[in-house]
């Protein structure tokens, strides 16, 4: 990029949390990052790879494919270790719907029902992959640990977070009970965004 230049990044999301903490991670000079929706880009393609990585690809390569730009996407979810690792790639349609928060959370609790504590370990996963305007694509992976809560607690986050205790609190509150500057600093995607920065960087020098 030529010095003076802006480098406009198409993130393909229009979900605004993901889209915030995006923005506030990857702050390079003279990048500038739009939504979809706010580049007038309608992409939808299939997610049926049966991994984060490959799904974060599927929509990367088709929002690159439709605009020439520089693109960044990411498949994240929750996995929980007594259900075999769902609901995995499908945690966001876990009960059908695709983004029903409430419906995702009912079925979890209802599958975790008499499983004891000890066992009710799981983990966030973020996978993230970037696809410059060249063609160069970079991936990298996060992940937070620990357990699934009896009963929903916070009003904060979206998604699984009120649900889930991380280890960082000793189970002591959910993600949905802290705030964003907290969760940003331990969270699966937080993780992912800075091994992505450094990278980035790498290739910028």
């Amino acid at each position: 990029m030529k010095e003076g230049m802006m480098k406009k990044v198409l993130i393909a999301s229009n979900n605004a949390h993901k889209v915030e903490e995006i923005r506030s991670a990857l702050d390079f000079d003279g990048w500038e990052y739009y939504t979809l929706a706010e580049m007038g880009v309608h992409s939808d393609p299939e997610e049926d790879a049966d991994t984060f990585e490959g799904n974060a690809r599927i929509k990367a390569q088709a929002a690159q494919a439709a605009t020439g730009l520089a693109v960044l996407a990411d498949d994240s979810g929750i996995v929980v270790d007594a259900l075999g690792g769902k609901p995995g790639v499908w945690s966001a349609r876990y009960a059908g719907e695709h983004g029903n928060d409430d419906d995702n959370n009912a079925k979890l609790l209802a599958e975790m029902e008499g499983v004891c504590d000890p066992e009710r370990t799981a983990r966030f996963v973020c996978t993230l992959v970037f696809i410059d305007e060249d063609g160069a694509e970079i991936t990298a992976q996060g992940t937070i640990e620990g357990h699934i809560a009896r009963s929903l607690r916070g009003e904060g986050g979206f998604g699984y977070d009120p649900l889930f205790l991380p280890l960082e609190f000793g189970g002591a509150k959910s993600l949905a009970e802290i705030s964003p500057d907290e969760k940003n600093a331990i969270s699966h995607r937080g993780n992912a965004l800075r091994a992505l920065r450094e990278k980035i960087s790498a290739r910028l020098r």
